[in-house]
């Protein structure tokens, strides 16, 4: 999450984001704190309701794994 001031970001305001940036572009450590200070459920809600898109290909396939995700969020094309 380099492209974040930690001093500013609430990671309880900002969950999504935190979970986001930690899915993508963390690695093992930060994934089982997001599980621990958010619940495993709640990282599994978070991450099934966003697009799929947010998510980079080779994370999202080891994220649906680890957390249970069946069916990620796919936007159809022009929604944006």
């Amino acid at each position: 999450m380099w492209s974040y001031d930690f001093d500013r970001i609430d990671p309880s305001a900002q969950q999504k984001v935190v979970i986001v940036q930690a899915i993508n572009y963390g690695n093992l450590w930060h994934w089982r704190w997001i599980a621990q200070h958010y619940g495993f459920t709640a990282v599994r809600d978070t991450l099934s309701a966003i697009p799929a898109t947010e998510l980079r290909p080779r994370v999202r396939r080891l994220a649906a794994l680890l957390f249970g995700i069946e069916r990620f969020n796919y936007a159809p094309r022009g929604t944006h």
